[in-house]
């Protein structure tokens, strides 16, 4: 696809990068913390990666070296923000927190179930995000994204000692945070269900 790509035919590049969005993106907010950051530089990453798309040279995964371009964009991001400090207005939680409703995809689906789903999901995501930086950013590659322990290694310039070291405190620190909420959240729902 690469090779067709770079031979003219550029409309395939949105069908080589689809796959990646997700991943590209929640790496970005990992390191940005800011929805509207993240999403310039992911968009500066995709358009970094086509106009270097001759320089890849397949030594690692395309999911590797698009993931490497969005940090390496990320700290210049940060390194801006830095030189340039600005005043922070605050943000209400609420605004913060806005989601667009989604249909019910299933007729039969519980909606207890569904809320219990959204508040499992939301406890790993708040649990995720307050992980210190370096750990939040092992777990999600190695994770949420599935990149081996070697490519997350070169994607954060550490050694595969220490993505292991790293990979395994994350875990540890989710698992603490997490198996006391989660047992609240799961003795609620049998409540709903089984009041006696």
């Amino acid at each position: 696809m690469i090779a067709s790509i770079l031979e003219g035919n550029t409309q395939l590049y949105h069908e080589l990068i689809r796959p990646h969005e997700r991943g590209v993106y929640m790496m970005a907010l990992s390191f940005l913390k800011n929805q509207a950051d993240s999403e310039d530089v992911v968009q500066e990453a995709f358009l970094k990666a086509f106009r270097n798309l001759a320089q890849f040279r397949a030594e690692s995964k395309f999911s590797t070296w698009l993931i490497s371009i969005t940090l390496n964009e990320a700290r210049r991001k940060l390194r801006r923000q830095a030189a340039l400090p600005m005043d922070s207005l605050d943000e209400s939680s609420e605004e913060h927190d806005l989601v667009a409703a989604a249909p019910l995809r299933d007729w039969r689906e519980i909606p207890s179930e569904v809320l219990e789903r959204k508040e499992v999901r939301k406890l790993i995501q708040v649990a995720v995000e307050s992980l210190p930086d370096t750990y939040r950013r092992v777990f999600i590659l190695r994770d949420v994204e599935e990149l081996s322990i070697n490519d997350t290694a070169a994607v954060l310039e550490i050694s595969t000692a220490l993505v292991k070291a790293r990979l395994h405190r994350a875990r540890a620190m989710l698992q603490r945070q997490l198996a006391p909420q989660l047992m609240t959240v799961h003795s609620r729902s049998r409540r709903r269900w089984f009041p006696w």
